[in-house]
């Protein structure tokens, strides 16, 4: 069976664009957690995000095409094209060969959507006034689609929609395209911007924390809305080599699960099933395991149930586990694929990031938290965990590469 590697990383987040600023400053515990300034906050409970406030699209989109692009679409095309030139990967190649798009999100183009309904709501009512191109730039696939015609990618171009487990769901199926022969070259990721209606919506159900996001400490308060996009190009090992590519790691499996439980409330045996399927497909053991990428949101629930499940499978304390959310928040359908980023450079630097603002342990959360520091430890496989609203669960493994 062919072996599957990645070799190309694209990171746009609160802490850093480009991998290396973001990996910098994620192993020196860095907060990305700021006052939101892209919409007003004025009549929420909470006032601060994973803002991205350093990302300008004219560095990555020509200045004429822009308007035509929403933001989730922006963030994916600027990750991606910092993957395509860190896989060295000139044009001439990835847009003759059969180069496949695979992104995920939760919100798609939201801010399109909204920026319509406000035009329509506040327009007189004789002459109802909304900006065409918001009505273009709304579709959720557009965003595989902008990042294909971007680069001009013709292979196949999919997008999904498994809410905060999308990105996973993104890299597992180019994997299986690769693995297949079904193409030759994958760009798999997520992308999500920040939305006025997603951060009322967790307002308003009291999800989220007023100043920092605390995944597994006894006093969390919530998570924290984020944005931003991770894209890795993925591609089958002989490729690799041929073209002298750097490897920053290899996909060994992943795998799938739906808790079919409900909607907000996640089910530990999904999410053990979960992790099971992705060894089983990776063809490892639990023992084999290194350390675990979590979910680690910062809520009561998931934490608690994402911590039941690891000692389930695992065993109590057996594995080095960290959420790199407390320092991004949560960034939706980009989340896994930043994590997976995370994943990669563990592997490639053998040191494991750690969860900023863990100060209580919570008897509940009875795992081998990283806290606040990263740890120097010797790493060849990770598990990459991804879970979403109605109890999809995706889960990866990577293996640091070896010849």
């Amino acid at each position: 069976m062919k072996r599957i590697v990645i070799t190309g990383l694209g990171a746009v987040t609160s802490i850093g664009l480009g991998w290396k600023d973001f990996w910098v400053n994620l192993l020196e515990g860095r907060s990305g957690i700021s006052k939101i300034t892209v919409f007003d906050t004025s009549r929420h409970v909470t006032h601060v995000g994973g803002e991205v406030k350093s990302f300008r699209p004219e560095d990555f989109i020509p200045r004429a095409k822009i308007k035509y692009i929403g933001r989730a679409s922006q963030l994916a095309i600027a990750a991606t094209k910092m993957a395509l030139a860190d896989a060295k990967l000139e044009k001439e190649l990835y847009s003759e060969v059969r180069t496949s798009v695979c992104l995920g999100t939760t919100m798609g183009e939201i801010r399109s959507v909204e920026t319509a309904d406000h035009s329509w709501i506040n327009s007189s009512k004789d002459k109802h006034q909304i900006d065409p191109f918001e009505v273009y730039r709304s579709s959720v696939n557009n965003i595989p689609s902008n990042v294909a015609i971007a680069f001009h990618l013709k292979g196949r171009n999919r997008i999904f929609t498994t809410a905060c487990a999308s990105g996973n769901y993104a890299i597992g199926y180019g994997f299986d395209l690769l693995r297949s022969g079904k193409t030759d070259l994958v760009v798999a990721g997520g992308a999500d911007a920040l939305s006025w209606i997603a951060f009322t919506g967790f307002n308003k159900v009291s999800a989220t924390a007023p100043e920092r996001c605390q995944p597994f400490d006894k006093n969390r308060l919530g998570m924290i809305p984020g944005e931003g996009s991770g894209v890795l190009v993925l591609e089958d090992l002989d490729s690799a080599l041929l073209r002298g590519a750097p490897i920053y790691a290899e996909i060994l499996g992943y795998g799938l699960s739906c808790d079919a439980n409900h909607m907000t409330n996640p089910n530990p045996e999904g999410v053990a099933a979960c992790m099971r399927n992705a060894m089983l497909d990776a063809g490892i053991k639990p023992r084999d395991v290194d350390y675990i990428s979590a979910h680690g949101t910062g809520t009561i629930f998931n934490d608690r149930t994402e911590s039941a499940a690891i000692n389930e499978v695992f065993g109590k304390r057996s594995v080095k586990v960290s959420s790199i959310k407390s320092m991004l928040g949560h960034t939706m359908g980009a989340a896994s694929a930043i994590e997976a980023i995370a994943c990669c450079l563990a592997l490639k630097d053998q040191v494991l990031p750690p969860t900023i603002n863990y100060e209580t342990p919570d008897p509940e959360c009875d795992i081998d938290c990283i806290p606040n520091a990263a740890r120097k430890q010797k790493v060849d496989v990770v598990l990459n965990n991804g879970f979403a609203f109605g109890g999809n669960n995706a889960c990866v493994v990577l293996k640091r590469f070896t010849t």
